[in-house]
């Protein structure tokens, strides 16, 4: 377990090239292909074939060049992956596609919770998580209204019903009740009818906002949890993130977070397949929570990796409960229970970082997946603080 000061370092020594991805460079090799096309004589066919094939072997290349991105950085198949991958290799987004060129320049290699970092901070003002729970709290809100209004119209008819049939009573004088009984009692009958058949609509519609909200309830619970792992996912940790770091500025008391990221996770899909990968994920995740006996909120971050946030905790005291996990985690014997063949040892590195120490709690968590990274760097397999 190490204690030293860390800095973010280049894991590769030198920097990487980042693959080519502007729509204009893919578009230009596919010109040069028409080109060497036509210098062989077949420019006439070319000519001949009609548009619409020429345009689906565009995106054939697009989807080529997509997946070969998608795979080169081992990324899970998600509609957000690859929408990322789609606007990096076609500079749709000049913002993506410079943040993404960054981080393999600098890392050698984009992982999935850098890609759902890259897309929460592009599109930030766009539609977010944040922007879904609220929509979900205004839609909440109304069906409140909704059912309060409910009640107080079943009040109302039943009580406009009540007068109504009060004022019929009233009509004992004969020369008053003869001209207008037949079209009083005509009316109270219609009104009572009517009444009825509203109240049986608001009872039905008040069921139906009890069952909305129910499946909202469902809806967001579902929306806060790594289906995988069955852990808080990102969405869910960022907000419990924010809340502590607003309880620990209030009471004073310490706030540490932990980055882990398993070692060698690709190599583990590649050499046994992701069905094992997934149970590798799936083990690890109830390992940390397990260990962290209910001292701390654990959730999974993306891909391979987890968060974990100590309230009350020093980075000290944090760190040997993440230190404890990983031993256990490297000392155990794994096998695949498909074929009974042994796993190499699966290990994880780790940062933690204070959050008090930095300006805010985005930046604790930087400074800790930094601090993982130097781990990753000097051997993996261990525990590192980040220097504040």
């Amino acid at each position: 377990m190490g204690y030293e000061p860390t800095s973010v370092r280049n894991e590769h020594g030198t920097p990487a090239v980042a693959p080519r991805g502007r729509l204009s460079q893919w578009l230009g090799h596919f010109s040069f292909n028409l080109m060497a096309n036509e210098d062989g004589g077949d420019a006439a066919a070319m000519d001949n074939q009609p548009c619409h094939d020429r345009a689906e072997n565009r995106r054939a290349r697009l989807y080529q060049e997509i997946g070969e991105f998608m795979f080169a950085h081992d990324l899970d198949l998600t509609p957000l992956n690859f929408g990322l991958a789609y606007d990096y290799v076609t500079g749709n987004d000049r913002a993506i596609e410079q943040a993404v060129r960054a981080i393999i320049m600098e890392k050698g290699k984009l992982t999935n919770g850098q890609a759902e970092t890259i897309l929460a901070e592009t599109h930030k003002d766009e539609f977010t998580p944040e922007a879904m729970t609220e929509m979900l709290d205004s839609v909440e809100s109304n069906f409140a209204q909704l059912s309060e209004l409910v009640k107080q119209s079943q009040h109302e008819a039943t009580h406009y019903g009540a007068a109504l049939q009060a004022q019929v009573k009233d009509l004992s004088v004969p020369e008053m009740a003869e001209p207008v009984m037949g079209r009083l009692i005509a009316l109270t009958r219609s009104m009572i009818d009517k009444s009825r058949a509203v109240e049986a609509q608001m009872r039905e519609s008040h069921s139906q906002t009890r069952l909305l909200k129910k499946n909202l309830d469902h809806a967001r619970k579902a929306a806060e949890q790594d289906h995988l792992t069955g852990l808080p996912n990102r969405r869910a940790f960022e907000a419990t993130l924010r809340e502590a770091a607003l309880r620990a500025q209030g009471n004073g008391k310490a706030l540490s977070i932990a980055f882990c990221d398993i070692d060698h996770f690709k190599q583990i899909n590649d050499v046994h397949g992701h069905d094992v990968g997934d149970r590798i994920l799936k083990f690890v995740g109830k390992l940390l929570a397990d260990i962290s006996n209910d001292t701390c909120h654990v959730a999974r971050h993306g891909g391979e990796e987890f968060v974990m946030l100590f309230e009350g905790q020093t980075t000290a005291a944090a760190c040997e409960i993440v230190d404890a996990a990983r031993i256990d985690l490297s000392s155990r014997t794994l096998v695949n229970k498909t074929t009974g063949e042994r796993l190499d040892k699966v290990s994880f590195s780790a940062g933690i970082a204070d959050v008090a120490a930095y300006e805010d709690a985005r930046a604790a968590l930087r400074a800790a997946d930094a601090a993982m990274y130097d781990a990753k760097t000097d051997g993996r397999n261990r525990v590192y603080i980040a220097a504040a």
